[in-house]
């Protein structure tokens, strides 16, 4: 039956029947009902008594039985909700982000030699260019992120938080962090060493003994480009003679663009000379292949080269398959595991890297290191001459290579690796390098979209520094605590 409500106080009635919600009357579709008008300073009992007469014969609302489970009771997402949210790009990331981190780090990098090659300048015409600290700490967090894409980091720019914080509202293409990614070679193998003398001026490191290997990286060519001298003679003639062809069809072109190319035409030069000048780099690359062919014993009219990568080379990868490729070469410290010296060679053996690396290590730090740690693959004679010429000891397992070389350095490293010292001292490589290897391994380092062994080199480079600036933010918290 009807009920009596209890309170007035707000101008309308909620009555309610039994086994139902509140319901408003004042809304209703029944003519008398609607018009009731209540009023909280008069008498409505007439009213009341006129709706008890008009619901009295209606039969009694029971609730409705429910079987089994009902339907459950969801707070679903609700996306076209305007909210407005006062915050800045400071507020969108935490205190201890690694983004945070990274910036600072790249604070204390030397960035002159990055700001001396900006041609805009105060005072002069010019678009004002982007800041070389946000270049460089978008490319440092990106490898730490697994990010080797340029095209993906602009992306990241305009969506992540991180890469945004970064970024600073600073519009950046792809176009722009492509070619800051490959052309500062010399400035980041200078940082690189910049990073560990400053360590080693402070005593954070003591480097004595270092580790080396070599990590082979995909390179960014197919097998099938690979082709042989009469094949890539062919190729010039048909690439010269599609950029000849390409002249005659600008000037027939009917005013006003005879003054210029349409975008097509250009994209097609541009196509075409492209080819041209990646045709003419393998045929400049083919006399040290077929010295390398014959080195192997092998045909020499037999040895190809890539119309792609002309300094790409064929390598057996760790999978064992053979696929072009790089031949990545680290050295870093046993004691904090800080990469100091990168290399990327084009020879799928080890042997050859062990002298130019150590030469290398010597010149920039001004010494060499007491011991250096390597496989079997870096065993030769005339490399380990070199290496203890400089003063340094050299440890590697024990093969059966020149066991009966009569060369003193030789001599001197099979009666070293006999001693127990020598066996301890040689678990730190697996530990280190193998280590650093895992490390870029996992930051995206198998395989590269650049073409060239010098911007492979600064691929490789990015990653040397990424690791380190993770390793040096470890030891901040250690050095703190000492």
């Amino acid at each position: 039956m009807l009920q009596t409500p209890t309170d007035w106080s707000q101008g309308l009635c909620p009555w309610r029947v039994q086994g139902r919600e509140p319901v408003n009357l004042s809304h209703s579709q029944i003519p008398f009902v609607a018009d009731l008008r209540f009023n909280t300073h008069g008498s409505i009992r007439s009213e009341w008594d006129k709706m008890e007469q008009l619901l009295e014969g209606l039969p009694e609302q029971r609730a409705p039985e429910t079987t089994g489970r009902g339907a459950p009771r969801l707070v679903r997402a609700e996306r076209r909700q305007v909210e407005l949210r006062p915050m800045s790009l400071d507020d969108m990331i935490g205190p201890e982000h690694l983004a945070r981190l990274v910036w600072q780090m790249v604070q204390r990098f030397d960035l002159q030699p990055l700001l001396d090659r900006i041609l805009a300048r105060e005072g002069v015409a010019g678009h004002p260019q982007t800041d070389p600290a946000i270049l460089v700490s978008l490319w440092l967090y990106a490898t730490l992120d697994g990010v080797g894409s340029a095209r993906e980091l602009a992306r990241l720019c305009a969506e992540h938080a991180a890469y945004r914080w970064l970024s600073g509202g600073v519009g950046v293409n792809y176009h722009t962090l492509s070619d800051f990614r490959v052309d500062h070679t010399e400035w980041l193998d200078r940082e690189l060493v910049r990073g560990l003398t400053g360590l080693m001026a402070s005593g954070a490191v003591d480097v004595q003994t270092v580790a080396q290997d070599g990590l082979r990286v995909r390179a960014s060519a197919g097998g099938s480009s690979f082709r042989r001298e009469p094949k890539l003679r062919e190729l010039e003639c048909v690439a010269r003679a599609r950029v000849a062809a390409l002249k005659p069809e600008v000037s027939a072109e009917p005013p006003p663009r005879q003054s210029g190319l349409t975008p097509r035409q250009a994209a097609e030069k541009r196509a075409a000379t492209e080819r041209l000048v990646r045709v003419e780099a393998a045929l400049a690359a083919m006399p040290e292949a077929r010295m390398r062919k014959k080195r192997n014993k092998g045909e020499p009219n037999e040895a190809r080269v890539s119309t792609t990568d002309a300094e790409a080379r064929v390598m057996k990868l760790p999978d064992g398959g053979f696929r072009p490729a790089y031949n990545v070469q680290f050295c870093a410290e046993t004691q904090q595991g800080l990469v100091m010296a990168v290399m990327v060679t084009t020879s799928g053996a080890d042997q050859d890297a062990l002298d130019p690396m150590h030469r290398k290590m010597t010149e920039a730090y001004g010494r060499p290191v007491a011991n250096v740690l390597v496989d079997g693959g870096y065993v030769s004679q005339a490399g380990f001459e070199r290496v203890t010429e400089r003063g340094s000891a050299i440890y590697a397992p024990l093969g059966t290579t020149m066991v009966g070389s009569t060369s003193q350095p030789i001599i001197d490293w099979r009666a070293r690796m006999e001693t127990e010292d020598a066996k301890t001292l040689y678990r730190l490589r697996g530990q280190t390098i193998e280590w650093v290897n895992a490390c870029v391994r996992n930051n995206g380092l198998y395989k590269v979209t650049v073409r060239g062994q010098a911007k492979v080199l600064a691929v490789a480079l990015w990653h040397a520094l990424s690791h380190n600036v993770r390793r040096m933010l470890a030891m901040q918290p250690v050095a703190a605590a000492a």
